[in-house]
């Protein structure tokens, strides 16, 4: 038996496509204790995630971690959950279905837009082997996280990769390894805190929220931490804010080694104190809401901050399937794929399958089955 993925099904002139690969972090299948330990087994093992030695994080893991934290997190799923199934979910999908008809109008050839989470499910193994079926040639990745940041997009391309050797036939490969300073994605993240600012009063504070790392990380060179800076220093600039209008800080800490800094709970509660009464939240971080967003930001700092004096607190949502974050996701997409047969102006359906057929017609001739 093979030990690689072989191509039993291909023949001579097969059509071919633009595969997309477009990943976020992933969700449960369902807001259960089960579904939670699933989905946290799985997310907590990776090495990237959580960079403890094996054996000892492997005691606290199964010792500790999954026989407690499943409950309390099915329990927070519950709260943001919809008929639709988990936020992050719905919304990736929302976007899949819209960057697939954008994409269409703006390649001439076929192009196949697809979604996987690098957690639970659709898998990225199970979703490159359904481009590979549509004859996905050429495949980009695009993780949808503006930062680069090794826990994220690097353990996203470490999946990828991991499903990519066990093929025998491998396709040309293009990674986007992050957008934090693309000017379509700085000009949407703008215009959504306009768009808020004409709907709410404006708060005297832009809280720029970004996830945490551990400061260990920065120190080992991961550039997470500077490219959220440069992010919200450019949408500070594209919304023309003076220095004391914004402010960065990093959430969801986990565990006792000190995070990037400042935290936003305790920024959050500390606010009121410095006459800082009404604000308003974005995580330019998150192309789609979801538990972090929609329960930490929205809801658990919003009592932070009220608690202690704090009155008038909004949360601007991601920029979700909004049509200008889509159109900055196209963009992305197309300077990404440049060069690619599907995306020239010249390229032709008619062309294309009189080439399968001369294709296949000299394979028959030198004894190839049809």
């Amino acid at each position: 038996m093979s030990r690689f993925i072989n191509e039993q099904d291909y023949f001579h002139g097969k059509s071919e496509c633009i595969g997309i690969l477009i990943t976020n972090l992933g969700t449960p299948d369902s807001p259960d204790k089960a579904g939670l330990r699933r989905y946290l087994k799985e997310f907590l093992s990776d090495p990237r995630v959580v960079e403890i030695p094996r054996m000892i994080w492997n005691v606290i893991l199964h010792g500790i971690i999954l026989n407690t934290r499943p409950a309390k997190s099915a329990e927070k799923y519950k709260t943001v959950w919809t008929e639709d199934g988990s936020p992050l979910m719905s919304i990736s999908q929302q976007q899949q279905k819209a960057l697939q008809k954008e994409m269409e109008i703006r390649f001439k050839g076929p192009v196949k837009i697809a979604l996987a989470m690098r957690y639970g499910n659709p898998s990225i193994p199970d979703i490159l082997l359904k481009l590979k079926e549509a004859g996905a040639r050429r495949v980009l990745v695009l993780p949808l996280y503006p930062q680069y940041c090794a826990a994220t997009n690097a353990t996203t391309f470490d999946k990828v990769f991991d499903e990519l050797k066990r093929w025998r036939w491998i396709p040309e490969l293009r990674l986007v390894n992050h957008y934090h300073d693309h000017p379509g994605y700085i000009k949407a993240l703008a215009n959504s805190v306009l768009t808020h600012w004409e709907n709410q009063p404006r708060g005297q504070l832009l809280i720029m929220s970004f996830h945490g790392i551990p400061k260990r990380n920065l120190m080992l060179g991961d550039p997470y931490h500077c490219e959220c800076h440069k992010t919200a220093r450019l949408l500070a600039e594209e919304l023309n804010l003076h220095p004391n209008e914004w402010r960065v800080t990093f959430q969801s800490r986990f565990g006792k080694a000190e995070w990037l800094q400042p935290y936003t709970d305790k920024t959050m509660q500390a606010l009121p104190g410095e006459g800082i009464k009404h604000v308003d939240v974005i995580c330019p971080g998150f192309a789609a809401d979801c538990l972090e967003t929609l329960e930490e930001i929205r809801e658990e700092n919003r009592e932070y901050f009220q608690h202690a004096g704090g009155e008038t607190y909004h949360y601007i949502p991601a920029l979700n399937a909004n049509p200008e974050h889509i159109q900055a996701l196209a963009d992305i997409i197309q300077q990404h794929t440049s060069g690619w047969a599907e995306t020239s102006a010249n390229w032709s359906e008619a062309a294309q399958q009189k080439q399968a057929e001369q294709t296949l017609q000299h394979a028959t001739a030198k004894g190839a089955k049809k």
